[in-house]
């Protein structure tokens, strides 16, 4: 059958949206917070915003690698539901990954849950969607 990369490009760029939506308008303030952003002069904030884009392009190619994944992994094992298959990469891999970047990553311990739940919340949402996209196609 192979990979769709029509339906890759577009579960990209919707997974991308996503995050940017979970990320800034509906956890910004408290991500933010987390980050110690809250404590930044305006004028740091701003050049932070700044030297976000680079990160940004580097993120959307991260996502774009992790949708051709899940795409083989879904073409390799086809008597599995999207949906199913999503679950398991990210209970199995992702989640995983994301707690181990928290302990280890600075993160200070009062906001170990609350960033754990963050990203494996947004995580699940984004590959939810991937899932939807890709099997639509």
């Amino acid at each position: 059958m192979g990979i769709n990369f029509v339906a890759v490009i577009v579960a990209t760029v919707a997974q991308f949206l996503i995050g940017a939506i979970w990320y800034m308008p509906i956890f910004g303030t408290l991500w933010g917070k987390i980050h110690g952003h809250d404590k930044l002069s305006k004028a740091d904030q701003k050049a932070a915003e700044k030297g976000m884009l680079p990160l940004l392009g580097i993120q959307l190619v991260i996502t774009f690698v992790t949708t051709v994944v899940l795409a083989k992994a879904l073409d390799l094992i086809p008597s599995y539901s999207p949906f199913v298959l999503a679950g398991y990469i990210w209970i199995g891999f992702v989640v995983p990954t994301q707690i181990a970047a928290i302990i280890f990553g600075g993160t200070k311990p009062q906001w170990f849950a609350t960033k754990a739940a963050i990203m494996a919340g947004g995580s699940l949402v984004c590959l939810v969607a991937a899932a939807a996209i890709l099997n639509a196609f």
